[in-house]
Protein backbone atom coordinates (compact mmCIF):
# COMPACT_ATOMS: atom_id res chain seq x y z
CA UNK A 1 0.00 0.00 0.00
CA UNK A 2 2.84 2.40 0.81
CA UNK A 3 4.50 1.59 -2.52
CA UNK A 4 1.22 2.28 -4.33
CA UNK A 5 0.85 5.65 -2.61
CA UNK A 6 4.44 6.61 -3.38
CA UNK A 7 3.94 5.71 -7.05
CA UNK A 8 0.74 7.70 -7.54
CA UNK A 9 0.62 10.60 -5.06
CA UNK A 10 2.99 13.58 -5.00
CA UNK A 11 3.58 14.32 -1.32
CA UNK A 12 4.69 17.86 -2.23
CA UNK A 13 1.31 18.66 -3.81
CA UNK A 14 -1.46 20.52 -2.02
CA UNK A 15 -4.27 18.64 -0.29
CA UNK A 16 -6.74 18.90 -3.18
CA UNK A 17 -4.18 17.63 -5.68
CA UNK A 18 -3.27 14.73 -3.40
CA UNK A 19 -6.94 13.84 -3.06
CA UNK A 20 -7.55 13.72 -6.81
CA UNK A 21 -4.31 11.83 -7.46
CA UNK A 22 -5.22 9.18 -4.88
CA UNK A 23 -8.81 8.79 -6.05
CA UNK A 24 -7.73 8.66 -9.69
CA UNK A 25 -5.20 5.91 -8.98
CA UNK A 26 -7.72 3.82 -7.01
CA UNK A 27 -10.58 3.96 -9.52
CA UNK A 28 -8.33 3.51 -12.57
CA UNK A 29 -8.60 -0.11 -13.66
CA UNK A 30 -5.03 -0.04 -15.01
CA UNK A 31 -3.45 1.07 -11.75
CA UNK A 32 -5.88 -0.48 -9.28
CA UNK A 33 -9.61 -0.77 -9.98
CA UNK A 34 -12.33 -1.49 -7.44
CA UNK A 35 -15.05 -4.13 -7.41
CA UNK A 36 -17.94 -4.16 -4.96
CA UNK A 37 -18.47 -7.35 -2.96
CA UNK A 38 -20.73 -7.62 0.12
CA UNK A 39 -17.92 -8.68 2.42
CA UNK A 40 -16.07 -6.73 5.10
CA UNK A 41 -12.28 -6.65 4.82
CA UNK A 42 -9.42 -4.87 6.53
CA UNK A 43 -7.63 -2.09 4.67
CA UNK A 44 -4.75 -4.37 3.64
CA UNK A 45 -7.05 -7.23 2.57
CA UNK A 46 -9.18 -4.82 0.54
CA UNK A 47 -6.03 -3.55 -1.18
CA UNK A 48 -4.79 -7.08 -1.88
CA UNK A 49 -8.13 -8.39 -3.19
CA UNK A 50 -9.26 -5.19 -4.96
CA UNK A 51 -12.78 -5.79 -3.67
CA UNK A 52 -15.00 -5.27 -0.66
CA UNK A 53 -18.03 -3.36 0.61
CA UNK A 54 -18.37 0.37 1.29
CA UNK A 55 -16.77 0.05 4.73
CA UNK A 56 -13.84 -1.94 3.33
CA UNK A 57 -13.00 0.65 0.68
CA UNK A 58 -13.55 3.54 3.08
CA UNK A 59 -11.12 1.98 5.57
CA UNK A 60 -8.52 1.38 2.86
CA UNK A 61 -8.92 4.93 1.53
CA UNK A 62 -8.63 6.47 5.00
CA UNK A 63 -5.39 4.58 5.66
CA UNK A 64 -3.87 5.79 2.38
CA UNK A 65 -5.19 9.34 2.69
CA UNK A 66 -3.81 9.77 6.20
CA UNK A 67 -0.46 8.43 5.02
CA UNK A 68 -0.15 11.41 2.63
CA UNK A 69 -1.33 13.90 5.25
CA UNK A 70 -5.00 14.34 4.33
CA UNK A 71 -7.57 15.07 7.04
CA UNK A 72 -10.20 12.35 6.67
CA UNK A 73 -12.94 10.79 8.78
CA UNK A 74 -15.48 8.03 8.49
CA UNK A 75 -18.97 9.26 7.76
CA UNK A 76 -22.29 7.50 8.38
CA UNK A 77 -24.88 8.00 5.66
CA UNK A 78 -28.53 7.69 6.60
CA UNK A 79 -29.95 5.75 3.67
CA UNK A 80 -33.65 4.89 3.55
CA UNK A 81 -34.79 1.66 5.24
CA UNK A 82 -36.49 -0.94 3.08
CA UNK A 83 -39.99 -1.79 4.30
CA UNK A 84 -41.76 -5.12 3.90
CA UNK A 85 -45.34 -4.19 4.67
CA UNK A 86 -46.96 -7.60 4.37
CA UNK A 87 -44.63 -9.10 6.96
CA UNK A 88 -44.75 -5.98 9.14
CA UNK A 89 -40.95 -5.85 9.08
CA UNK A 90 -38.23 -3.81 7.47
CA UNK A 91 -34.62 -4.15 6.40
CA UNK A 92 -32.19 -1.56 7.75
CA UNK A 93 -29.04 -1.14 5.70
CA UNK A 94 -26.22 1.20 6.66
CA UNK A 95 -23.75 3.02 4.47
CA UNK A 96 -20.31 4.43 5.18
CA UNK A 97 -18.26 6.88 3.16
CA UNK A 98 -15.38 9.30 3.79
CA UNK A 99 -15.32 13.03 4.52
CA UNK A 100 -12.19 14.92 3.49
CA UNK A 101 -11.39 18.31 5.03
CA UNK A 102 -9.35 20.45 2.63
CA UNK A 103 -9.28 23.49 4.88
CA UNK A 104 -9.97 26.70 2.96
CA UNK A 105 -10.71 24.63 -0.15
CA UNK A 106 -13.76 23.16 1.54
CA UNK A 107 -14.85 19.61 2.24
CA UNK A 108 -15.30 16.67 -0.11
CA UNK A 109 -17.06 13.33 0.09
CA UNK A 110 -15.44 10.17 -1.23
CA UNK A 111 -17.99 7.44 -1.81
CA UNK A 112 -17.21 4.16 -3.53
CA UNK A 113 -20.87 3.50 -4.31
CA UNK A 114 -21.68 6.67 -6.26
CA UNK A 115 -24.58 5.01 -8.09
CA UNK A 116 -26.57 5.02 -4.84
CA UNK A 117 -25.15 8.22 -3.35
CA UNK A 118 -27.34 11.27 -2.72
CA UNK A 119 -25.89 14.46 -1.28
CA UNK A 120 -29.21 15.21 0.42
CA UNK A 121 -29.03 12.10 2.61
CA UNK A 122 -28.17 12.97 6.19
CA UNK A 123 -24.48 12.37 6.87
CA UNK A 124 -22.46 12.66 10.06
CA UNK A 125 -18.79 12.17 10.76
CA UNK A 126 -17.92 9.48 13.28
CA UNK A 127 -14.87 8.54 15.29
CA UNK A 128 -12.48 5.75 14.39
CA UNK A 129 -13.88 3.95 17.43
CA UNK A 130 -17.34 4.00 15.89
CA UNK A 131 -15.83 2.86 12.59
CA UNK A 132 -14.33 -0.09 14.48
CA UNK A 133 -17.78 -0.92 15.84
CA UNK A 134 -19.13 -0.98 12.28
CA UNK A 135 -16.28 -3.24 11.21
CA UNK A 136 -16.72 -5.87 13.92
CA UNK A 137 -20.51 -5.71 13.70
CA UNK A 138 -20.29 -6.50 9.98
CA UNK A 139 -17.91 -9.37 10.67
CA UNK A 140 -20.31 -10.69 13.29
CA UNK A 141 -23.24 -10.68 10.86
CA UNK A 142 -21.16 -12.42 8.19
CA UNK A 143 -20.01 -15.11 10.64
CA UNK A 144 -23.55 -15.54 11.99
CA UNK A 145 -24.84 -16.05 8.44
CA UNK A 146 -22.11 -18.64 7.91
CA UNK A 147 -23.22 -20.53 11.04
CA UNK A 148 -20.05 -19.77 13.00
CA UNK A 149 -21.59 -18.73 16.33
CA UNK A 150 -18.35 -18.47 18.41
CA UNK A 151 -16.72 -16.13 15.88
CA UNK A 152 -19.90 -14.10 15.53
CA UNK A 153 -20.20 -13.76 19.33
CA UNK A 154 -16.58 -12.63 19.62
CA UNK A 155 -17.07 -10.07 16.85
CA UNK A 156 -20.23 -8.56 18.37
CA UNK A 157 -18.61 -8.38 21.80
CA UNK A 158 -15.59 -6.64 20.27
CA UNK A 159 -17.86 -4.18 18.45
CA UNK A 160 -19.45 -3.28 21.77
CA UNK A 161 -16.35 -3.44 23.98
CA UNK A 162 -13.51 -2.12 21.83
CA UNK A 163 -15.75 -0.19 19.46
CA UNK A 164 -18.72 1.80 20.69
CA UNK A 165 -21.12 0.61 23.43
CA UNK A 166 -23.72 3.03 22.06
CA UNK A 167 -23.72 1.40 18.61
CA UNK A 168 -27.16 -0.21 18.72
CA UNK A 169 -26.90 -2.54 15.66
CA UNK A 170 -24.29 -4.59 17.51
CA UNK A 171 -26.72 -5.07 20.42
CA UNK A 172 -29.65 -6.05 18.18
CA UNK A 173 -27.50 -8.45 16.17
CA UNK A 174 -26.13 -9.94 19.38
CA UNK A 175 -29.73 -10.48 20.49
CA UNK A 176 -30.54 -12.27 17.24
CA UNK A 177 -27.46 -14.47 17.65
CA UNK A 178 -28.59 -15.46 21.17
CA UNK A 179 -32.12 -16.11 19.94
CA UNK A 180 -30.93 -18.42 17.18
CA UNK A 181 -29.05 -20.40 19.80
CA UNK A 182 -32.18 -20.69 21.96
CA UNK A 183 -30.93 -18.23 24.59
CA UNK A 184 -34.16 -16.25 25.06
CA UNK A 185 -32.95 -14.42 28.17
CA UNK A 186 -29.74 -13.33 26.44
CA UNK A 187 -31.70 -12.14 23.41
CA UNK A 188 -34.12 -10.14 25.56
CA UNK A 189 -31.27 -8.52 27.48
CA UNK A 190 -29.48 -7.48 24.28
CA UNK A 191 -32.62 -6.02 22.68
CA UNK A 192 -33.47 -4.09 25.85
CA UNK A 193 -29.93 -2.71 25.99
CA UNK A 194 -30.31 -1.55 22.38
CA UNK A 195 -33.42 0.39 23.39
CA UNK A 196 -31.69 1.87 26.42
CA UNK A 197 -29.05 3.15 24.01
CA UNK A 198 -31.57 4.32 21.40
CA UNK A 199 -35.22 4.54 22.42
CA UNK A 200 -36.32 4.82 18.80
CA UNK A 201 -34.58 1.68 17.50
CA UNK A 202 -37.30 0.00 15.44
CA UNK A 203 -35.28 -3.17 14.92
CA UNK A 204 -35.03 -3.76 18.67
CA UNK A 205 -38.72 -2.94 19.17
CA UNK A 206 -39.96 -5.28 16.46
CA UNK A 207 -37.61 -8.06 17.62
CA UNK A 208 -38.89 -7.72 21.18
CA UNK A 209 -42.48 -7.84 19.92
CA UNK A 210 -41.81 -11.13 18.13
CA UNK A 211 -39.82 -12.46 21.08
CA UNK A 212 -42.67 -11.84 23.54
CA UNK A 213 -45.18 -13.32 21.08
CA UNK A 214 -43.12 -16.50 20.93
CA UNK A 215 -43.02 -16.59 24.75
CA UNK A 216 -46.80 -16.18 24.97
CA UNK A 217 -46.41 -12.85 26.76
CA UNK A 218 -49.29 -11.10 25.03
CA UNK A 219 -49.24 -8.01 27.24
CA UNK A 220 -45.67 -7.04 26.43
CA UNK A 221 -46.02 -8.14 22.79
CA UNK A 222 -48.98 -5.80 22.34
CA UNK A 223 -47.13 -2.96 24.08
CA UNK A 224 -44.12 -3.26 21.78
CA UNK A 225 -46.36 -3.64 18.74
CA UNK A 226 -47.96 -0.30 19.64
CA UNK A 227 -44.51 1.28 19.95
CA UNK A 228 -43.49 -0.10 16.56
CA UNK A 229 -46.61 1.31 14.91
CA UNK A 230 -46.16 4.71 16.56
CA UNK A 231 -42.49 5.10 15.63
CA UNK A 232 -42.94 3.57 12.19
CA UNK A 233 -45.72 6.00 11.28
CA UNK A 234 -43.37 8.87 12.10
CA UNK A 235 -40.81 7.60 9.60
CA UNK A 236 -40.99 9.52 6.30
CA UNK A 237 -39.70 6.58 4.27
CA UNK A 238 -42.41 4.32 5.63
CA UNK A 239 -44.99 6.95 4.73
CA UNK A 240 -43.44 7.11 1.24
CA UNK A 241 -43.88 3.34 0.95
CA UNK A 242 -47.53 3.68 2.00
CA UNK A 243 -47.96 6.49 -0.53
CA UNK A 244 -46.65 4.23 -3.28
CA UNK A 245 -49.16 1.55 -2.33
CA UNK A 246 -51.97 4.11 -2.28
CA UNK A 247 -50.91 5.52 -5.65
CA UNK A 248 -50.92 2.04 -7.22
CA UNK A 249 -54.45 1.53 -5.83
CA UNK A 250 -55.50 4.93 -7.28
CA UNK A 251 -56.15 6.25 -3.77
CA UNK A 252 -54.62 9.59 -4.66
CA UNK A 253 -55.81 11.65 -1.69
CA UNK A 254 -54.35 9.09 0.69
CA UNK A 255 -51.07 9.11 -1.23
CA UNK A 256 -50.95 12.92 -1.07
CA UNK A 257 -51.51 12.86 2.69
CA UNK A 258 -48.64 10.42 3.26
CA UNK A 259 -46.28 12.34 0.97
CA UNK A 260 -47.04 15.71 2.53
CA UNK A 261 -46.25 14.24 5.95
CA UNK A 262 -42.97 12.81 4.64
CA UNK A 263 -41.94 16.18 3.23
CA UNK A 264 -42.91 18.02 6.43
CA UNK A 265 -40.38 15.93 8.37
CA UNK A 266 -37.64 17.82 6.54
CA UNK A 267 -36.24 14.84 4.63
CA UNK A 268 -35.50 16.39 1.23
CA UNK A 269 -35.70 13.22 -0.81
CA UNK A 270 -36.50 13.96 -4.46
CA UNK A 271 -38.61 10.80 -4.68
CA UNK A 272 -41.18 12.31 -2.31
CA UNK A 273 -41.60 15.33 -4.58
CA UNK A 274 -41.68 13.33 -7.80
CA UNK A 275 -44.37 10.96 -6.57
CA UNK A 276 -46.40 13.87 -5.21
CA UNK A 277 -46.20 15.60 -8.60
CA UNK A 278 -47.25 12.38 -10.37
CA UNK A 279 -50.15 11.98 -7.96
CA UNK A 280 -51.45 15.48 -8.68
CA UNK A 281 -51.09 14.78 -12.42
CA UNK A 282 -53.24 11.68 -12.05
CA UNK A 283 -55.82 13.81 -10.26
CA UNK A 284 -55.75 16.24 -13.19
CA UNK A 285 -54.19 19.07 -11.18
CA UNK A 286 -51.34 20.12 -13.47
CA UNK A 287 -50.75 23.39 -11.62
CA UNK A 288 -49.93 21.71 -8.30
CA UNK A 289 -47.91 19.04 -10.08
CA UNK A 290 -45.77 21.78 -11.63
CA UNK A 291 -45.38 23.47 -8.23
CA UNK A 292 -43.93 20.33 -6.68
CA UNK A 293 -41.62 19.76 -9.65
CA UNK A 294 -40.25 23.28 -9.17
CA UNK A 295 -39.63 22.51 -5.48
CA UNK A 296 -37.72 19.34 -6.33
CA UNK A 297 -34.47 19.26 -4.28
CA UNK A 298 -31.15 18.47 -6.01
CA UNK A 299 -30.25 14.79 -6.02
CA UNK A 300 -26.60 15.53 -5.37
CA UNK A 301 -25.33 13.67 -8.39
CA UNK A 302 -22.63 15.41 -10.35
CA UNK A 303 -22.07 18.21 -7.87
CA UNK A 304 -18.55 19.62 -7.71
CA UNK A 305 -18.19 18.75 -4.03
CA UNK A 306 -18.53 15.02 -4.68
CA UNK A 307 -15.15 13.47 -5.32
CA UNK A 308 -15.20 10.44 -7.61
Amino acid sequence: MKHFVEAHVDRRANAEQKLHQLIGAIINSKSFGVMYEPRTRTASDTFADRRGNCLSFSTMFIAMARDVGLEVQYQEVEIPPQWTLDANTFVLNQHINVRVDLGLRGKRVVDFNMAEFRANYDMRTISDRRGLAHFYNNLGVERMQAGDRPSALAAFETAIGSGDRHYTPAWTNLGTLHLRAGDVAGAEAAYLQALRTNQGDLVAMSNLERLYQSMGDRRRAVAYHAKVIRHRNRNPYYRYELAGRAFAAQQYDKAISHLQYAIRTGKRDERFYLLLARTYLEKGDRRRAAQWIRRLPPSGRGQSKQAR
